[in-house]
């Protein structure tokens, strides 16, 4: 590295700060470092800005560390403050207390390096390239250079331009309602799960609808021991059919030796990416279209105490899992009326609700999201879509690819923004490897 290199960081969420702490590990005394957020706390994010104490983890305390080599450094922090003594029971910490580990992790990093590292509260507005590094224009009318920069923005908190009838839980709109009316929410995942607990914390008591494709709600944590797998046992680069099948009998052997199916979700999961990134466009494409939602159940679970709380409320019927699409929605009643198909059905019905939560997802399509840094990049070719329309399209070093196809060699990305290369790159064990690697590539050019 050179006697003063700087590498800025856009977004200062959890991604952010992880790779901040990866960087600065460097003892180079050049390094220099800018974290910019545009929220008023760093390390939250939208994950981890949440203050409800039913918003948990879907981690256990042992795999939340900021640090793959040293696992047990998040669980540390949480015992030395006597909320959990043994690390054979899973800790399932409230995510607002994982925003106040990386805030500390941030703050001991200021503290120890002044010199390297700087933290500015701003908006980046674009990125541009230049011949010896990259140029950050911020809303606040101030512009830094730097010699690389990195993309850490996360997901975007809007709700896709299709969906302009919904609205985030927590947004700006979503003002107080009839605790007694019925709502719906698009999607029934994790992020179904965190909606209805907020209004479940609001005191709502009327019917909640949540529906999506398929309609089936996230499993929950067990403990497990996951299988033992080599990339050799793993049919990479098939087609998805015989990968799918190969899958299944693997799950139907395991369970037939008195195991468990989350022994081979978690025993594959070391090689989700290589898995991922082995299959071409299509397969790709009709893994997420046919087949992503019965993963994503088994793969991203819930805490225990959480699955058990809706479930009740499933059982109850305050809670309605519906398995279709919308087909409509039309202003009725000071409401909407949600025209909707049920999965196998060729006739459509018509229900009203007062209000609908988007629980969807990510943006499909970051060049018409509402990232205005990303939109800048995508619109001048600096950077693209991947194939599917994840996020930006990235090598696997992490490299923004640009309109031409050309990687970039002062513009990175890291997190969610690269799920079209990595797609398994949400979760915070991924992110802190894909932080290391890159930390690593960066202080060694």
């Amino acid at each position: 590295m050179s006697a003063a290199t700087h590498i800025a960081i856009v977004g200062g969420g959890a991604s952010g700060v992880i790779l901040t702490a990866h960087l600065l590990r460097s003892n180079d005394p050049g390094l220099r470092v800018t974290l910019i957020e545009k929220r008023d706390a760093f390390g939250q994010g939208m994950a981890y800005s949440t203050s409800l104490p039913d918003h948990l983890l879907n981690v256990s305390a042992m795999g939340m560390s900021a640090f793959a080599d040293d696992p047990e450094h998040f669980w540390r922090w949480v015992h030395a403050r006597g909320l959990t003594n043994d690390r054979t029971i899973p800790y399932y910490a409230p995510r607002s207390l994982y925003g106040i580990y990386l805030h500390e992790l941030l703050d001991d990093l200021v503290k120890q390096e002044p010199r390297r590292l700087r933290l500015v509260h701003d908006v980046v507005t674009s990125v541009t390239p230049t011949a010896g590094g990259v140029d950050i224009s911020l809303a606040g009318g101030v512009s830094i250079a730097a010699h690389y920069a990195v993309l850490a923005v996360g997901h975007d908190e809007e709700p896709a331009p299709d969906q302009d009838f919904a609205m985030r839980i927590g947004s700006r709109g979503d003002m107080p309602l009839d605790p007694g009316s019925r709502v719906m929410i698009l999607g029934t995942g994790l992020s179904m799960v965190d909606a209805w607990l907020t209004l479940e914390h609001r005191g709502h008591h009327g019917e909640v609808i949540a529906v999506s494709r398929r309609g089936l709600l996230p499993s929950p944590h067990q403990p497990s021991r996951p299988i033992r797998l080599d990339s050799a046992d793993i049919p990479l680069g098939t087609d998805l059919s015989y990968f799918v099948r190969w899958f299944r009998d693997l799950v139907r052997t395991t369970e037939a030796a008195g195991k468990n199916w989350r022994d081979v979700v978690d025993g594959i999961r070391p090689f989700n990416q290589q898995i991922w990134q082995s299959w071409p466009v299509g397969a790709k494409s009709r893994f997420l279209q046919h087949t992503k939602a019965w993963w994503d159940i088994h793969r991203h679970r819930m805490a225990p105490a959480i699955h058990r709380r809706l479930t009740e409320a499933v059982d109850r019927g305050r809670l309605r899992l519906i398995a279709g699409r919308i087909v409509r929605v039309a202003a009725k009643n000071g409401g909407n009326a949600v025209t909707l198909q049920r999965r196998h059905m060729q006739s459509f019905e018509e229900i009203e609700v007062q209000r609908i939560y988007d629980c969807t997802g990510i943006v499909k399509d970051v060049s018409t999201g509402s990232i205005t840094v990303l939109r800048s990049l995508t619109d001048r070719g600096y950077a693209r879509p991947d194939p599917l329309r994840l996020g930006l399209d990235v090598t696997p070093g992490c490299a923004v690819i640009d309109a031409a196809g050309t990687a970039s060699k002062r513009l990175f990305a890291v997190g969610s923004l690269t799920r079209g290369t990595f797609f398994e790159i949400d979760a915070i064990p991924d992110i802190r490897v894909q932080c290391a690697r890159l930390a690593r590539h960066l202080v060694s050019g």
